[in-house]
């Protein structure tokens, strides 16, 4: 598969271990198929930006990928939480934090490469909305399909790390591309706050969901 990488430098050999621990996925190499999406993470205001593409053989590499049938976004979330979601308010929110911890996280760190969602500042206000009991089930996964986010691809191991290959990078203008990522986020975060207003009387929230014991393999999840 081809692969970008969006940043403020040029990355021709990716160093493993070298990222930050809090990231989604916990310390990777995180990358995109989706170069336009590229452009966009690689700018910030008044700083021009980096998109390096790369190729990445996966036929020897140990794959999870959190979009397929195998899963629902609950093993997404929960691998967030474990993550990024630090403090959390209310009893329901820190007693359902454990439960999906203990009931819904993958073993993830076995696998050399992740594909998932992509969590950025909107939709981890969303996330963390659907932790906090504000938002039922069924809206956190319409509101994970706004903005067009699109999956990320990230390199876990040191395997992987070995496996891809740089290939060339190109200039990104600011000027263009962070008024996009701009807009993108904005956008999301209307429609979800939309969507948030109307009232899911028939939905499943996180009470429910530990009120009632749901499994990874509840048909109610998916």
């Amino acid at each position: 598969m081809i692969l970008y990488h969006g940043s403020s430098s040029i990355v021709e050999k990716p160093v493993y271990g070298k990222g930050k621990t809090y990231n989604d996925y916990g310390s990777g190499f995180y990358c995109t198929e989706h170069r336009e999406l590229a452009m966009e993470w690689s700018c910030n205001e008044g700083t021009d930006g980096y998109v390096n593409r790369y190729e990445l053989d996966l036929s020897d590499l140990r794959v999870l990928r959190l979009t397929s049938g195998d899963y629902t976004i609950l093993n997404w979330l929960a691998i967030l939480m474990e993550n990024r979601i630090g403090r959390l308010s209310g009893p329901i929110a820190k007693r359902g934090r454990e439960y999906l911890l203990q009931n819904f996280l993958p073993d993830y760190k076995e696998y050399d490469v992740i594909i998932g969602y992509r969590a950025d500042d909107s939709y981890f206000s969303f996330a963390r909305a659907f932790v906090e009991n504000g938002i039922s089930l069924r809206q956190l996964s319409k509101a994970m399909r706004l903005g067009e986010l699109g999956e990320q691809v990230v390199l876990k191991s040191q395997k992987a790390f070995e496996t891809i290959r740089f290939l060339d990078y190109e200039t990104t203008d600011h000027a263009v591309y962070y008024v996009r990522r701009k807009s993108r986020d904005e956008n999301a975060r209307r429609d979800y706050e939309k969507e948030s207003e109307q009232e899911d009387l028939d939905g499943i929230f996180l009470r429910d969901i530990i009120r009632e014991g749901m499994k990874q393999d509840d048909p109610r999840l998916r």
